[in-house]
């Protein structure tokens, strides 16, 4: 018994994919002398075509992941896509050892551990980008001494 016409039909009524269509095995005779939509939509009505329910996409899988990329894994060198630059900015990364650096020598600058003229001619130093970090910093300073 071929079903083919009335499972098309069925689509187009339900609006749903012909795999969704379901019928009811009990009155497979019945659907198969439907001819017109007006038939379907009789079955439709009388709970014989049904249309299966839609499938959801559970985001439990997803979630975790998510909160394992917030505590920072997942990170590594595999999951890396664009330059070192693309991923931190240059700018971003100018500012954040700059800002480290003169805080470094506020300090030692209000401990008393630098002068006025060292700690003015160290300042423009880290303008010029003389230092990496904060330990080459201290390391030019104890070689100075």
């Amino acid at each position: 018994m071929n079903l083919r016409n009335q499972r098309r039909m069925a689509a187009k009524v339900l609006n749903v994919g012909e795999n969704k269509v379901k019928i009811s095995p009990d009155s497979l005779d019945e659907v198969s002398q439907a001819i017109t939509r007006d038939d379907i939509r009789h079955f439709i009505n009388n709970g014989i075509i049904t249309a299966a329910p839609e499938k959801g996409n559970s985001k439990a899988r997803h979630a975790l992941y998510a909160e394992q990329k917030k505590k920072g894994r997942h990170r590594g060198h595999g999951s890396r896509t664009g330059s070192k630059k693309a991923r931190t900015q240059g700018k971003r990364s100018w500012i954040q050892k700059v800002r480290a650096l003169r805080d470094e020598l506020k300090n030692m600058k209000n401990s008393k551990t630098l002068g006025k003229i060292s700690y003015r001619k160290l300042y423009r130093q880290v303008a010029g980008n003389m230092f990496h970090s904060r330990r080459h910093l201290r390391e030019h300073i104890e070689r100075q001494k």
